[in-house]
């Protein structure tokens, strides 16, 4: 059980789930180490065990990678519960790159930063101050990203009351593979039907779930809407996002 730390006046407490406890503890040693007055937190690498820790810790900013031990994209989903839970505390996601789809649903479910593992950690202590200022920490390559969304964005279609309703059984099926973090190759095996005829799958179930990525859809499978039997997607995937993947 994770103890609230008595806090001198001007100290920042920062928690950290990175995709392994190891990893963590590693962040957490060389942030205390770097003179800035943080009191640092490694929580667990399990998503639903960490909402229950920052629950309990209350830290003024929380790091969180976008993988962590229970799937590739259950760090998405840790995010999305602190921000369906109302915390106040802003989070900054850890990412492996800048890929455009993982910034822009970083943002979409809630973190004030984005911080890629290939900057100079020399900035992390910077990027965690700003986040707490209440400021946003986004590199001009991330702007660009969020800037080119705005300017193409399309009004969402605002389906989730029908939800899985709208899905055929064979889309329900896809949805399920592809919440466990199956690519569309490894679905078309499984479902003995070619890779085509999946992406052609992803388009209609995109259309209908009022959705544009596969981070979207599988927040959506996680979310309770609609209860999809899934199991967690395994950490060996690494993330692939969109119809193609």
């Amino acid at each position: 059980m994770i103890s609230r730390l008595e806090s001198s006046p001007q100290s920042i407490r920062v928690a950290i789930a990175d995709t392994t406890r190891m990893n963590s503890q590693l962040v957490a040693g060389a942030l205390k180490r770097c003179h800035h007055n943080f009191e640092v937190c490694a929580l667990s690498s399990n998503s639903s065990i960490a909402f229950g820790e920052l629950q309990n810790y209350r830290p003024d900013v929380t790091l969180i990678s976008a993988r962590l031990e229970d799937g590739p994209l259950t760090g998405f989903k840790l995010l999305h519960e602190l921000r369906s839970s109302e915390s106040k505390t802003p989070a900054v996601m850890l990412l492996d790159t800048t890929e455009r789809e993982l910034v822009i649903d970083a943002f979409r479910s809630g973190a004030r930063g984005v911080f890629c593992r290939d900057y100079s950690f020399k900035t992390l202590p910077k990027c965690i101050r700003c986040v707490h200022e209440g400021q946003v920490w986004v590199s001009n390559v991330e702007l660009e990203f969020l800037l080119d969304l705005v300017v193409n964005l399309k009004p969402q279609k605002a389906r989730a009351s029908l939800g899985m309703a709208l899905l055929t059984p064979r889309e329900k099926d896809v949805v399920r593979l592809a919440a466990e973090g199956m690519r569309n190759q490894d679905i078309a095996a499984k479902l003995g039907v070619t890779e085509h005829t999946v992406r052609n799958y992803m388009f209609r179930i995109f259309d209908k779930l009022g959705i544009s990525s596969r981070v979207e859809l599988v927040l959506y499978a996680f979310s309770g809407v609609e209860r999809i039997p899934t199991t967690a997607p395994s950490p060996a995937l690494l993330y692939h996002n969109g119809i193609e993947s």
